[in-house]
C-alpha cells in the first residue's frame, strides 16, 4: 500500500480506535454494572464506585500521558493503551469476586488516563500542525459513536454471550484490531512534530481559564451521562419516553459534529466554544417553560454542546498555544476536569434528588461558569 494510501487511513484508524475505546470503557458501565455485580457477588453501587475510583485514577495518570505523547508520539501511547484496555476487560472476564472486579475496574481508569481523545489528536498535531482542526474534528465526529453504539454493542453482547463473553470481545478487538491498525498505519515519533519543546508547560491566565471551562463541560457531561434518564422522568416523562429522549442527547453530539466538520476553518473556535456553553441552559430553560412536552430540548442542548465542546478540547489549546508541547498541555489542562467529573453523579443525584428544575439550574449555573471562562481567551502571541 502506498504512503499515500496508508495517510488517508490514520483518521479512519484512530477514530475506530477512538470508538473502541470509549464503548468498552466510559461507556461499558451503563449496561454492563448491574449483571457484572450479580456475577461477582455484589451491588452496583460497589461498581459505580469503582467507576469512580476508575476516574481518580484516570485523573492522576493524565499529566504522564501527555508527557509521554510529547516524548514519544502517539502511536506509542495508543498502542500501549490498547493494550492496558485488553488486560482490564480481560481481568473483568475472568473476575470472580468483588475484588478482581475492583481492579478491573481500576485498570480501565489507567487506560483512559492515556488512550482516550489525547493522544489521538496530538498524532494529528503532529502531521499537520496548526492546520489539525478539521482531521481534529473528524476523529471527535467518530468517536462519538462510541456513546451512541457502545450500549447498544455491549447490551447485544451480553444478550448472547454474556456479560464475561462481552469483556472478553470488547478485549480483543483491542488486542486483534485496534492494536495492529496502530502498528500499521499510524507515523511513529513525538508529538511536536520536527520543533522541539522549548521547556515544560507553565500554567497561566489562558490556561486556567480553560481548565475551568472544560471541568465544568465534563462535570455537566458526567452527571447528565448518569442521571439524564431520570431527570426526563423527574420533567414528567414516562421511563420509555425518557430513553427514547434522552437518545437524543448522542444524535445531536454526533450531528454538531458534523457541522463542524463541514465549517472546518470558517469561524472563530473560541466563539464556538462560548456558544457551546449555552446550549445545556438554553434546553433546559425550555423543558422548564415548556413542560413535559419540551423536556426532549435537555437532551438536545447537552448533546450539542458537549458535542461542541468535545472537539473544542483539541482545537482550542493548538488555536491559543501552536503546536508546541501540545500533548503536555492538553493532557494538563484536562486533568481537573478528570477529578471532578469523578464526583459529579453522587453530588448531581443529591440534587435531582432534591428536584428537576433544582438540578437544571445547578447544571445550567456551571454552564454560565464556563461561558465567563471564554472571555479573555487570546493567542500565543507570533501564532
Amino acid at each position: 500500500m502506498s504512503h499515500a494510501a496508508v495517510s488517508r487511513l490514520i483518521v479512519p484508524v484512530l477514530g475506530l480506535g477512538m470508538i473502541v475505546s470509549f464503548a468498552s470503557s466510559y461507556y461499558l458501565m451503563g449496561v454492563l454494572a448491574e449483571p457484572l455485580a450479580a456475577g461477582v457477588g455484589t451491588s452496583p453501587g460497589v461498581v459505580f464506585t469503582a467507576l469512580s475510583g476508575a476516574f481518580l485514577v484516570s485523573a492522576a495518570l493524565s499529566p504522564f500521558g501527555g508527557r509521554w505523547i510529547d516524548r514519544r508520539g502517539g502511536r506509542e501511547v495508543l498502542s500501549a493503551a490498547a493494550v492496558i484496555f485488553a488486560l482490564a476487560l480481560t481481568l473483568l472476564g475472568l473476575a470472580r469476586e468483588p475484588i478482581l472486579m475492583v481492579a478491573g475496574v481500576l485498570m480501565l481508569g489507567a487506560g483512559m488516563g492515556v488512550g482516550l481523545y489525547g493522544p489521538a489528536y496530538a498524532v494529528l498535531v503532529a502531521l499537520h500542525g496548526e492546520a489539525a482542526k478539521k482531521s481534529i474534528a473528524a476523529v471527535s465526529l467518530l468517536g462519538a459513536f462510541g456513546g451512541a453504539l457502545g450500549w447498544p454493542l455491549t447490551l447485544a453482547m451480553i444478550e448472547t454471550l454474556g456479560w464475561r463473553g462481552a469483556c472478553f470481545v470488547w478485549a480483543g478487538a483491542h488486542l486483534l484490531l485496534c492494536l495492529p491498525l496502530y502498528a500499521a498505519v499510524l507515523p511513529d515519533g513525538r508529538a511536536g512534530g520536527h520543533r522541539p519543546a522549548s521547556g515544560p508547560v507553565r500554567w497561566d491566565g489562558t490556561m486556567i481559564r480553560l481548565a475551568i471551562l472544560f471541568a465544568g463541560a465534563w462535570w455537566v457531561a458526567t452527571a447528565m451521562s448518569a442521571h439524564l434518564p431520570r431527570l426526563l422522568t423527574r420533567l414528567g416523562l414516562t421511563a420509555a419516553e425518557a430513553a427514547l429522549a434522552a437518545g437524543l442527547m448522542a444524535s445531536a453530539a454526533i450531528a454538531v459534529r458534523l457541522i463542524v466538520l463541514a465549517a472546518s476553518g470558517k469561524g472563530s473556535p473560541v466563539a464556538a466554544a462560548r456558544a457551546a456553553t449555552l446550549l445545556h441552559p438554553l434546553g433546559a430553560l425550555i423543558a422548564f417553560v415548556g413542560g413535559k412536552g419540551a423536556a426532549g430540548a435537555v437532551a438536545l442542548g447537552q448533546g450539542a454542546g458537549n458535542g461542541l465542546l468535545a472537539v473544542a478540547s483539541g482545537v482550542l489549546p493548538l488555536h491559543l498555544f501552536g503546536r508546541e508541547n501540545y500533548g503536555a498541555r492538553q493532557a494538563l489542562m484536562l486533568t481537573p476536569a478528570r477529578f471532578v467529573q469523578a464526583a459529579a453523579p453522587a453530588v448531581y443525584g443529591v440534587v435531582l434528588d432534591r428536584s428537576a428544575g433544582l438540578a437544571l439550574l445547578v447544571s445550567s449555573g456551571v454552564c454560565l461558569i464556563m461561558f465567563a471562562m471564554t472571555f479573555g481567551l487570546r493567542q500565543r502571541p507570533g501564532l
